[in-house]
């Protein structure tokens, strides 16, 4: 059988659920329709913005995205909306 290699977050979360610090929701199907209800108020995309940015900060931008295997786009929302919502600070 092949050995699966895990990066440093999937390790981690492997060994935590083995130490058994994972617990099953009572309700888990009122869960499931609680937390969509969230994302769906969440990233409801209901207007529309042009911004300019550098060519430098769009690559940087485009780069990180790949990396985390998500458009642009949505990188540059989430960033735009966690910065509006108090959960990223400038440095």
């Amino acid at each position: 059988m092949k050995k699966i290699k895990l990066d440093k977050e999937e390790q981690s979360t492997l060994d935590s659920f083995e130490r058994g610090e994972w617990k099953s929701v009572k309700n888990p199907k009122q869960e499931i329709s609680r937390h969509r209800q969230y994302a769906k108020n969440t990233l409801r995309k209901d207007r529309r913005v042009n911004i300019r940015i550098s060519s430098k900060d769009l690559e940087e931008l485009q780069a990180i995205a790949v990396a985390e295997g998500i458009p642009y786009q949505t990188l540059m929302g989430s960033v735009l909306h966690r910065y509006a919502s108090g959960r990223l600070a400038a440095k």
